[in-house]
């Protein structure tokens, strides 16, 4: 664990908040460390939301939670802290304002507070805090927190360029992909790629690209069962409502290597290709278990009654895809079941994209639930 901390964050404030969260840290076996140990576990990045300044972590698990102070209350979370979240290279953001119509000034114990939590996934739930209630607070805090910091990421892909000819131009599976993601598009379910240039100078999106291979963030993702073993699934970091190229656009994922932590994917030769979707070890699982399942869709979106998993693990984490493969693995049907994400939208089995959209489109609302 470190707890860095930009110059221009007030001491008070930084103090109080860190050494809260530090104790039950503590608690569980975490010890603090330098800023530039390179297998930090979990950093608490403070800074300041004016002026935010990037956390270059060293390895792809460190989990860097981002800790800005609002003087103001907060009246917009995601406009106000999503573009701090991304400034900072983090993988969370805790921003933190007064309640209500409080005068603006410094934060403290001695003022009723809220701390907005947002994730890449453009996910925002909220945690009070009232005067003389430190001790639960700061356990609610970290109970939301742990989870995340301590989750796995999966990745990395291996690229070996073996896919059939017959396959370099896609095939009516990856047709019906494109399909998918137009419609959700015209649905107005299908949040625009996050322009990472508009935040990020050129040597943090060199960084991002080296250390997770993002040249981009997207949301929402579509995959097709080929065979017994491969499934079609749209890339990260693209428009999808623009799939085309194979191997760009779509890729065929081939397996997964546990002993590695790595997707194993298929491409056209002479093919650069993108990073597959980070909820690849998600599909990859449900499509190993289930044979019945022909395809997936993953949305930020919602249906009344979908039954979520227990925390707003990160995409492309492994307890985020163990999470939902049990929830599958309970349904009733598992080959056509609803699973929601919590804080972040829904996974959705069915036979076909396009048995998914007709049985489940005109449910589909924009507004997650947040807890």
């Amino acid at each position: 664990m470190s707890i860095p901390t930009d110059s221009g964050q007030a001491e008070a404030f930084r103090t109080w908040f860190s050494q809260g969260l530090a104790r039950l840290l503590a608690r569980d076996g975490y010890q603090e460390a330098a800023a530039a140990e390179p297998n930090l576990q979990l950093v608490l990045h403070f800074v300041d939301p004016k002026r935010p300044r990037p956390y270059r972590r060293q390895a792809q698990a460190t989990f860097v939670a981002v800790i800005a102070e609002s003087e103001a209350p907060v009246r917009d979370a995601l406009r106000e802290a999503y573009r701090v979240l991304i400034g900072s290279l983090g993988n969370l953001m805790l921003y933190v304002g007064p309640v209500g119509n409080g005068s603006p000034g410094p934060m403290g114990p001695g003022r009723p507070l809220e701390v907005h939590f947002i994730t890449l996934e453009q996910g925002h739930y909220v945690e009070p805090y009232e005067p003389g209630r430190e001790e639960e607070f700061f356990q609610r805090v970290y109970y939301r927190l742990k989870p995340l910091a301590c989750s796995t990421l999966v990745i990395n892909n291996e690229f070996v360029a073996d896919l059939e000819e017959e396959l370099w131009n896609g095939d009516e599976l990856t047709e019906e992909i494109g399909r998918a993601g137009k419609r959700l598009d015209e649905m107005g379910l299908l949040p625009a790629p996050f322009p990472l240039d508009e935040v990020l100078d050129e040597r943090d999106r060199r960084h991002l690209n080296k250390l997770f291979g993002l040249g981009g963030l997207s949301y929402s993702n579509f995959s097709a069962r080929k065979d017994a073993t491969r499934f079609w699934m749209s890339a990260s970091g693209v428009d999808k409502s623009r799939m085309r190229e194979i191997g760009r656009d779509i890729l065929m994922v081939k397996g997964y290597d546990p002993g590695r932590n790595v997707m194993e994917l298929s491409v056209p030769p002479g093919v650069a290709p993108r990073r597959v979707s980070v909820d690849a070890i998600e599909h990859w699982m449900i499509y190993r278990e289930h044979p019945q399942v022909g395809a997936i869709l993953h949305a930020h979106a919602w249906i009344e009654g979908a039954e979520a998993t227990p925390f707003n693990y990160p995409c492309g984490t492994l307890e985020m895809a163990q999470a939902v493969a049990e929830k599958v693995r309970q349904a009733p049907d598992p080959g056509k079941t609803v699973v929601g994400l919590k804080n972040h939208g829904l996974t959705i089995t069915g036979q076909s994209l396009d048995e998914i959209l007709e049985r489940v489109g005109d449910r589909l609302v924009s507004q997650v639930p947040m807890s």
